[in-house]
């Protein structure tokens, strides 16, 4: 009795498994919008034309028509139009020959570091350091980078035979102060008889001696003015 019980049961059982599933309700609309998006392309969800209404940026920030924007950090400024973004290039500032490291921003170079260097003359030269150019020529490498130069301005020398040497700017007076006593050059500070009834000497006051060429020179009866010649 208990045997044909059971096989009873499996056999409800197996009916049951085989009968046909009832299908859902919704399956045929999602199959169908499904069908319509496989259709469609890109451009359509992610690259909108908006042209006549907007223009966007690379972040996705929204700039109404008229409006100059950059669309990125590095990007040149563009103006929205109804046509689309109008982008062009600004004039740039020129960056230093001694720039080391070089990055954009608003389409322009903008220079982050420099050489702690002056470049003059095909030289290179340390901050703050002096150097001579030419003889006459002083230049001086300064914190900002630049070199800046000036010319000795060289008095007039004491002497009639002043000599250049190839360290010196100016001419210099070897033998020191002198001065013409006719065609003869005396030594400054001294009285030289330049004949028996002639004494000359060069001009000297205030502590300094004067630059006139010409000693002064007195004869034994009077005496002469500066510039006169001691040979009467």
């Amino acid at each position: 009795m208990v045997k044909y019980a059971l096989s009873g049961l499996s056999i409800a059982l197996a009916a049951l498994l085989l009968a046909p599933q009832p299908r859902r309700a919704g399956r045929a609309a999602e199959v169908a919008v499904a069908a319509e998006y496989s259709i469609k392309t890109e451009p359509d969800y992610e690259f909108g034309d908006y042209r006549g209404r907007w223009c966007i940026d690379d972040h996705g920030f929204v700039y109404s028509i008229g409006e100059v924007y950059y669309p990125s950090p590095a990007a040149c400024p563009c103006t929205c139009t109804v046509d689309g973004p109008v982008c062009v290039r600004p004039r740039c500032p020129r960056i230093h020959p001694r720039c080391t490291r070089i990055t954009y921003k608003a389409c322009c170079p903008v220079c982050e570091a420099m050489a702690r260097v002056c470049v003059y003359g095909g030289k290179t030269y340390r901050l703050l350091e002096e150097f001579r150019v030419s003889r006459c020529e002083r230049c001086r490498c300064e914190a900002n980078r630049e070199v800046y130069c000036s010319i000795s301005d060289c008095p007039a020398p004491h002497c009639v035979n002043p000599t250049y040497e190839p360290n010196h700017c100016c001419p210099i007076c070897k033998t020191g102060p002198n001065c013409f006593a006719g065609s003869r050059v005396i030594p400054a500070g001294e009285r030289v008889n330049i004949d028996e009834q002639t004494v000359c000497y060069c001009t000297y006051r205030d502590g300094t001696w004067h630059t006139h060429p010409h000693a002064t020179c007195e004869h034994c009866s009077g005496r002469m003015g500066a510039g006169m010649s001691a040979d009467g």
